[in-house]
């Protein structure tokens, strides 16, 4: 088990517990998460190593690992992942300034996202860590391989690298920042979507908060603390855009948890969006734009 003694982003030891949450989709047991008071980061203690994690993603209720859509909530998720789908891969293309290009996905899942970027033409390489979410993606004809072959490609190869809700689950968060950015072309840009624990149905739940998934969750940003590790290693973020469908999902699943409803989990996704319609850095996931400073 990994105990921290200072904050994973900035290495402050002005750190405390500030709440329990269980883990609600495999083992049921509870974890601790702590913050940092200086670039507020909250982390989760006492989660696996790296080697022993595995066992808390063995669940067909990991979505990105499978293809399943039975039950309401996994039919509502691949229906709104059609469309955010097309979203994402117009970002990409209006950010980059590019048709087409060569993309990195890391954490791919069973390749959705990378399979839309081909079929427009993209280059693609997909990495992920769940050996079935591979073989789903590899059935589809795409090229994805372990996350460990990270490492092993060539500097300054992809117009664009895509971590959609990843970082929260690496166990060497600045290793892996160094070699992403090594791996980014010179106008090459980052893409990083992250929950964000500071919006307003993460309040709302407080520890039953469903984007809090522990132990898989090592992180949980704030948009300081995302921006502390951003300029640690020269990078800076050009743009945030908020991902509003995500607060009806987390809200949902959170509604789950609690044994709630679905009529108060669409209720707070729309209260937790509006209270950010002017503030869009209070969503409840963000998409970070970066480039090399």
């Amino acid at each position: 088990m990994i105990q921290y003694l200072h904050c994973p982003v900035c290495s402050s030891d002005n750190i405390a517990e500030v709440l329990t949450a269980i883990d609600h989709t495999v083992s049921h047991e509870q974890f601790k998460v702590w913050q940092c008071n200086s670039c507020t980061l909250r982390f989760t203690q006492s989660v696996p190593e790296e080697s022993e994690i595995g066992r808390y993603y063995k669940s067909t209720d990991y979505i990105s690992h499978s293809d399943i859509k039975k039950g309401l909530i996994n039919n509502l998720y691949h229906q709104v992942r059609n469309i955010t789908l097309k979203q994402k891969k117009n970002l990409v293309e209006k950010k980059a300034g590019l048709a087409t290009g060569s993309i990195l996905d890391v954490g791919s899942g069973t390749g959705s996202f990378l399979s839309v970027m081909a079929a427009s033409g993209w280059k693609v390489i997909g990495l992920e860590p769940d050996a079935e979410a591979r073989k789903l993606a590899q059935q589809k004809g795409l090229y994805v391989e372990a996350t460990n072959q990270l490492f092993k490609l060539p500097v300054s190869s992809f117009d664009a690298i895509t971590m959609w809700h990843v970082l929260e689950h690496v166990h060497e968060l600045h290793k892996y920042m160094d070699q992403i950015k090594a791996l980014l072309k010179p106008n090459g840009l980052l893409f990083i979507a992250v929950p964000n624990y500071t919006s307003g149905d993460a309040n709302y739940y407080g520890s039953n908060w469903a984007a809090y998934d522990v132990p898989r969750h090592l992180y949980h940003f704030s948009p300081v603390s995302m921006n502390a590790l951003i300029a640690k290693h020269d990078l800076r973020t050009i743009d945030t855009i908020p991902m509003w469908f995500d607060s009806f999902y987390i809200s949902m699943l959170s509604e789950k948890y609690k044994k709630g409803n679905i009529i108060s989990a669409l209720l707070q996704g729309v209260l937790s969006n509006l209270k950010t319609v002017s503030e869009h850095q209070r969503c409840s996931s963000l998409i970070y734009v970066i480039k090399p400073s």
